[in-house]
C-alpha cells in the first residue's frame, strides 16, 4: 500500500478536481485506487463490504464515520469510479430537499439507461430529518447507492430508517508510520514535491506529530513548509515547520476536508 486515504474538500467534489498544478498537495496526492491506500486496513481486507464496493461488486449504501483526514471522501470517489458508476455529490451545508429530489430524479433516469448512481453526501449529520427522509425510498430501492460522510456518531445524527438501510463503517486516525508514509510519498512523488524540497528527519518527525493522525493536516503543513523554505532548493527544517504553522492552520480551515 503506497499512500493514505484522503478526504477531498467540500468545494472540490470527487471527479471534479482542479488542474494538478493548481490543486492543493492533499488533492494531488489523493489515492486513485486501493493500491495507493494506507490506513483503514480493518475496512479493506479481501472480501470486505467496502472492498467489494470499491471493486464494483457490492451494492450496499454506506455511512463513513470518522475524523477529518481519514479518507471518507476519497473512498466515495473510489466507489463511484468502480464500473463506470455515475457520481453525484451534495453538501449538507448547501443542499435542501429540492436539490436532493432533483438528484434522485436524475438517478432514476440514469437507472432506466442501466447506469447506477453513487450519491455522496458530505456532512450528512447536518441534514435535517426531512432531508434525510427524502433519501429513504431511493436508497431502499437502490435508485442511488448512498455514500454519506460524517464526523459525528451516526447513531445520534442519522435517522434510524436510513441507518438500517446502510452499512456503518468507522474510519480511524492514521498511525504515525502511516502519516510518515504519506509525507515521504508526497515529498518524492512527481504529483507532489517531486524530490525538489529536502525534508530534515527531525522536521518529518514534527510533521507526523503535529498531524494527530490527519493526513490532510500533515500534507497541508508540508505544503506550506515547502513554500516557506523557498521551494526548490530550500530545505524543510524544524524551524521552517514552526514558522509556517499559523499559515498552515489557516489554509487547513479554508480548504475543508481535502483528504
Amino acid at each position: 500500500m503506497a499512500d493514505s486515504l484522503f478526504d477531498m474538500p467540500g468545494d472540490t467534489p470527487p471527479g471534479d478536481a482542479l488542474p494538478a498544478a493548481a490543486s492543493p498537495l492533499a488533492v494531488r496526492m489523493r489515492p486513485a485506487n486501493l493500491d495507493d491506500v494506507v490506513g483503514q486496513q480493518h475496512l479493506l481486507k479481501p472480501g470486505s463490504p467496502l472492498r467489494r464496493l470499491v471493486e464494483g461488486s457490492g451494492a450496499a449504501s454506506v455511512i463513513l464515520y470518522g475524523p477529518p483526514g481519514t479518507g471518507k471522501t476519497t473512498l466515495a470517489s473510489l466507489i463511484s469510479g468502480a464500473t463506470g458508476r455515475r457520481f453525484e455529490a451534495l453538501s449538507a451545508l448547501s443542499a435542501g430537499v429540492k436539490e436532493v429530489r432533483a438528484v434522485i430524479e436524475e438517478a432514476r433516469r440514469a437507472a432506466i439507461r442501466g447506469q447506477q448512481t453513487v450519491l455522496f453526501i458530505d456532512e450528512v449529520h447536518r441534514f435535517s430529518k426531512t432531508q434525510q427522509d427524502a433519501l429513504l425510498a431511493a436508497v431502499e430501492n437502490r435508485v442511488v447507492l448512498l455514500v454519506a460522510a460524517t464526523t459525528e456518531n451516526p447513531s445520534f445524527s442519522v435517522v434510524a430508517p436510513l441507518l438500517s438501510r446502510s452499512l456503518i463503517l468507522q474510519l480511524q486516525p492514521l498511525g504515525p508510520d502511516e502519516v510518515r508514509t504519506v509525507l515521504v510519498r508526497a515529498a518524492t512523488d512527481v504529483r507532489g514535491l517531486g524530490g525538489k524540497v529536502p525534508i530534515a528527519e527531525d522536521a518529518l518527525d514534527l510533521l507526523v506529530k503535529l498531524s494527530a493522525g490527519d493526513a490532510r493536516r500533515a500534507l497541508t503543513a508540508l505544503e506550506v513548509a515547502a513554500e516557506t523554505a523557498g521551494g526548490a532548493g530550500g530545505t524543510v527544517t524544524v524551524e521552517v515547520v514552526e514558522q509556517s504553522l499559523d499559515q498552515a492552520a489557516v489554509r487547513y480551515d479554508r480548504d475543508g476536508d481535502q483528504h
